[in-house]
């Protein structure tokens, strides 16, 4: 197995509301930590009254304080939506919070619909090139300042905050490879491009002072529980879930049903069918097969697993199964 790690989205179930999706985010930080998890990451959307982490840093504040040792990080900060300069001051006020666990993602996706990026933005005519320049811009701010450096970021200069680039296309992919970092590709809701950004990326890898060689974490959607059939009706949740933000209807997280099927017609299943492509749902045994089979396929050097589940503790139980699954 590889090393595992796990993106929370911050759920808001129906009948729950921002602070305890929050709270519980913290709860299953501390799990995974206990657990022996990697990293924990978490995500920047906006106007999705399903997901309470819009102000990424400041949820990630609330993670840290809440663990020891546990890397944490955003996965990822949607570039485009902010200036460099907030970034890595935001993610610097978290390094030196939590010295040598912080780490952050970069994507150029809004993060959102239209009509929210240009709230964030208030101009959205900025030209493909400008998410390269933004990055290394940002990467800078985290390093020593120079003599006569007028524009420093207190805090986050000298931090040196590891950075990763994210992308479902060969573009992130491309620009990872050039600057020589990670790659994180969102598999788990945007699969289709996987196997050619990888190949992209691995054969364009230039090493660099962050890194030697290329590595790649793949997004993966894992459902576990005491029983195949209890996974897959956990696993509805999402589902609901996935087919409501794809119809334009974004809401809070559904609770499970016993008629999926009943309620999908051709469009839903395609839809389904193509955002949850990379999906392990079953229990512990079927877990483990499934992540086997994940890993021989695509040859990931670690994986970022997330799941949508309706029910707190059973979230909770779906992730320690996933770590016996996988032997940590």
């Amino acid at each position: 197995m590889v090393p595992l790690s796990i993106l929370d989205l911050s759920p808001v179930p129906e009948g729950s509301d921002v602070g305890q999706a929050l709270r519980n985010s913290a709860d299953l930080a501390r799990h995974a930590e206990g657990l022996g998890y990697g990293r924990f990451w978490m995500a920047e959307h906006h106007n999705m009254p399903g997901i309470a982490s819009a102000a990424t840093a400041v949820a990630l504040a609330h993670v840290g304080a809440a663990t020891q040792r546990i890397r944490i990080g955003a996965g990822g900060i949607m570039l485009p939506n902010h200036a460099p300069l907030v970034v890595a001051e935001q993610f610097g006020t978290l390094a030196a919070l939590h010295p040598g666990r912080v780490e952050l993602g970069l994507g150029r996706a809004p993060g959102t619909d239209q009509i929210a990026a240009h709230a964030l933005r208030r101009n959205l005519a900025a030209d493909e090139g400008q998410f390269p320049r933004d990055v290394v811009e940002l990467m800078n701010y985290f390093r020593p300042a120079q003599p006569g450096q007028r524009l420093r970021a207190v805090p986050g200069e000298g931090q040196e905050v590891p950075i990763w680039i994210l992308g479902s296309s060969t573009f992130g992919a491309q620009l990872a490879a050039a600057l020589g970092l990670p790659f994180a590709f969102a598999s788990h809701f945007a699969p289709q491009m996987m196997f050619e950004a990888m190949t992209v990326y691995r054969q364009g890898f230039r090493p660099s002072e962050q890194l030697s060689a290329p590595k790649v974490m793949l997004g993966l959607n894992v459902i576990a529980a005491e029983t195949d059939e209890e996974a897959r009706f956990l696993f509805t949740s999402q589902q609901q879930s996935v087919l409501n933000l794809r119809s334009g209807r974004p809401g809070k997280l559904p609770p499970p049903v016993e008629d999926m099927a009943s309620r999908l017609d051709a469009r839903g299943e395609a839809i389904l069918r193509n955002a949850l492509a990379c999906a392990v749902v079953g229990s512990r045994e079927t877990v483990r097969q499934g992540l086997k089979a994940f890993i021989a396929e695509t040859g990931a050097d670690e994986l970022m697993a997330t799941g949508m589940i309706y029910d707190h503790e059973k979230r909770k139980r779906s992730f320690s199964l996933l770590a016996e699954a996988a032997g940590m």
